[in-house]
């Protein structure tokens, strides 16, 4: 990746360059602009609502602070969707972030139901400080899953997240089922822990007893430090 690339400003979309992807007919973008990620997202059948921390209308991400990913098809239709966003936890941790909401709103006391509420019980969660990227709203089109995309997908935003960020930490949170069937696995991250986030937001019909899954910027760092197999160049595939 070039210094340009690493700027948001150098373009709307970048194309990524990955052989899994290409062996599989999957045409890989990254983007920066949320409010595109949204009208993506809204208009993929099968694919649940994009959670709040995500949509610009109530938790706006800055610039150089957040990115998502597409996998098209060779019909240029959407295949994979993922995103990616740093939370500064400089002065607090993510059992913090999570509890008081601000890890799903800019401004709990004016985008929050009153009922809304998250418990975190996962002991890790309290030492996840610092510059921590946060990876979630991953969805893979059925007729693509259970070929190995879930792993390069991982790949790909564990590499992004670390040559834009370097961060302290790493960290998502996934539901029950994805571990009971170990596709978590292949997710690539080194600690996964119960009670990561019993969620219930009202106004979004979200509930949710999901596990936290993390790993440390020195994984990230010994993992790729040394390799960088990520082209981007610019692409004007979305429109």
């Amino acid at each position: 990746m070039t210094l340009a690339a690493n700027d948001t400003r150098a373009s709307r979309c970048l194309q990524m360059d990955d052989p899994t992807a290409t062996q599989k007919g999957i045409h890989l973008l990254i983007g920066f602009d949320f409010h595109e990620y949204l009208s993506i997202t809204q208009a993929t059948p099968t694919k649940g609502p994009t959670y709040p921390n995500f949509r610009p209308d109530t938790s706006p991400i800055k610039s150089g602070e957040g990115y998502w990913i597409a996998g098209l098809d060779r019909r240029n239709d959407v295949a994979i969707l993922a995103a990616a966003r740093l939370y500064d936890l400089s002065y607090t941790n993510f059992a913090a972030h999570l509890q008081s909401l601000n890890a799903f709103y800019a401004e709990p006391d004016k985008h929050a139901h009153p009922q809304d509420r998250c418990v975190c019980t996962a002991p890790s969660a309290k030492k996840i400080t610092g510059k921590v990227a946060y990876h979630g709203d991953f969805w893979i089109r059925k007729d693509f899953r259970g070929q190995g995309i879930s792993k390069m997908s991982a790949r790909i935003a564990h590499l992004v997240s670390f040559i834009l960020w370097k961060p302290d930490f790493l960290c998502g949170l996934v539901p029950s089922w994805s571990v009971e069937k170990g596709i978590v696995t292949e997710y690539g991250y080194e600690h996964l822990e119960k009670g990561g986030s019993i969620l219930r937001l009202v106004k979004e019909d979200i509930v949710d007893d999901d596990w936290l899954i993390w790993r440390t910027g020195e994984k990230l760092r010994s993992q790729f430090d040394r390799r960088c197999d990520l082209t981007l160049v610019p692409s004007n595939t979305l429109k």
